[in-house]
């Protein structure tokens, strides 16, 4: 599998001799993130010399896409914004790159091999499906995206969907202005090239030259697109659904042994609204942003909640929790009388009595000053808390149908309407630059 990689600057990686079997002339590469449990890659490809090699088979699906320069292929010269897509087992003309050419390069379901044929009529491999496609994408029209999110302003250029598997590589822009205020995960992954622009989000800042691969159900968002819009290349192994997060949160916990205050008993809570994680480049332009494409969502109809500034209103763990506690004892979770006066001695070293209902303001208070304390103490069961839908399924039934298969060439990410929704990932500690400070730590 891939690493999760967000908001990577490709000057943040090394240069390596381009792998690239079979041509003659001189490249270097840089790997923006690599499968390397089945060859998948995505490449920053630069030329030194005039490079090409002549017809042949690759034995993986291939992609060009020239950022400066020109390819040539089969005899046809195109420059910037040209697109060669060579499917896996399907032979393929001679190609070349003029020197300075610069290109972003995938691989995918395979290695760098390359097996020289007589001509692009020579055999396909067997189950080789698809058509050799070159685009020339800078002449091609801007589209409206379909479903652009809550507010108008995405636009797109589709270079290759593979009418399977739903793979996609497309061209996206979001113009200035445009934004999203909600969180999205997605049954497929998402890796972008930031071509043009500049654009906030969760993770941090996307402008020229950043780069992010993002596995499926990673959850992100919060976009702002600010000054001249943002232009991407973006792929994804599948059709791309968008499934929406408001109030996000994570808790999480437990007992620490040789580390932390008193080395026992350890909860944090983090939200999207909390720990005033967020981007630091957040001002009020950017929130304004924010707020108008939570109002044109409600001019829509929608019942999203208010977006507030990272750092800034409740922890809705809090109350969750605490719902979940009662509705449990109202199932029969607790094995003695609900009203008592008990103590709570923990590491933190403090004692306290109580006789009250546990409601919201417990939870609130109580569960986030002492790791929720109570409920350490009284743990629901699981058949009680799932029946009021309050603690959720456990997380073999929210991963995707197919989380656990090895990633087969074909393959896809089959999902369709109807299908369970699985539940989002919490990546917070992705792959990430170091030295271009585009990195904020607010991951949710």
């Amino acid at each position: 599998m891939r690493p999760h990689v967000e908001v990577i600057h490709e000057d943040d990686y090394i240069w390596h001799a381009a792998e690239l079997a079979g041509g003659e002339g001189r490249a270097s590469e840089r790997r923006l993130s690599v499968d390397e449990e089945d060859g998948s890659c995505s490449l920053r490809v630069d030329f030194h010399t005039r490079w090409g090699r002549g017809p042949g088979i690759h034995h993986a699906t291939t992609e060009f896409y020239v950022l400066d320069g020109s390819m040539t292929y089969g005899g046809r010269r195109i420059g910037a914004g040209g697109y060669l897509y060579l499917p896996k087992g399907v032979p393929a003309d001679a190609v070349t790159f003029a020197e300075g050419t610069k290109v972003l390069h995938y691989r995918e379901y395979g290695d760098a091999g390359f097996d020289p044929v007589d001509s692009p009529g020579a055999p396909r491999w067997e189950g080789a499906r698809e058509d050799v496609i070159v685009v020339d994408s800078a002449a091609m029209t801007w589209d409206a995206v379909p479903n652009p999110g809550p507010m108008p302003g995405l636009f797109i250029k589709y270079l290759h969907v593979d009418p399977v598997t739903g793979f996609y590589t497309r061209l996206v822009h979001a113009q200035e202005g445009w934004a999203d205020h909600r969180l999205a995960h997605h049954p497929c992954y998402e890796e972008a090239y930031t071509m043009q622009g500049l654009m906030e989000y969760n993770f941090g800042t996307l402008d020229l030259g950043t780069y992010f691969f993002r596995p499926a159900r990673v959850k992100h968002g919060h976009f702002t697109s600010l000054e001249g819009g943002a232009t991407w290349l973006l792929r994804s192994d599948g059709e791309l659904y968008n499934w929406y997060t408001e109030n996000s949160w994570v808790r999480w916990g437990g007992e620490s042994i040789n580390w932390g205050p008193g080395e026992g008993r350890t909860r944090f809570s983090q939200s999207a609204h909390d720990l005033g994680r967020g981007s630091t480049r957040r001002g009020d332009h950017d929130r304004e942003l924010l707020n108008a494409s939570l109002g044109f969502a409600r001019s829509q109809g929608a019942t999203d909640s208010d977006w507030f500034p990272p750092g800034h209103g409740p922890d809705p763990s809090l109350v969750a929790v605490a719902k979940a506690m009662d509705a449990a004892r109202l199932q029969g979770g607790h094995s003695h009388e609900h009203n008592h006066s008990h103590e709570h001695r923990h590491e933190h070293g403090h004692e306290h009595s109580h006789d009250h209902s546990h409601g919201d303001a417990h939870g609130d208070a109580h569960g986030d000053a002492h790791g929720d304390a109570h409920g350490d103490a009284h743990e629901p069961s699981d058949e009680a808390g799932r029946a009021h839908g309050q603690w959720g399924a456990g997380p073999a039934e929210l991963e995707h149908a197919h989380e656990r298969e090895s990633h087969n060439w074909g393959q896809g990410r089959p999902w369709k309407p109807g299908d369970p929704v699985p539940a989002p990932i919490i990546s917070t500690l992705p792959v990430r630059s170091r030295s271009r400070g585009r990195w904020d730590g607010d991951g949710m």
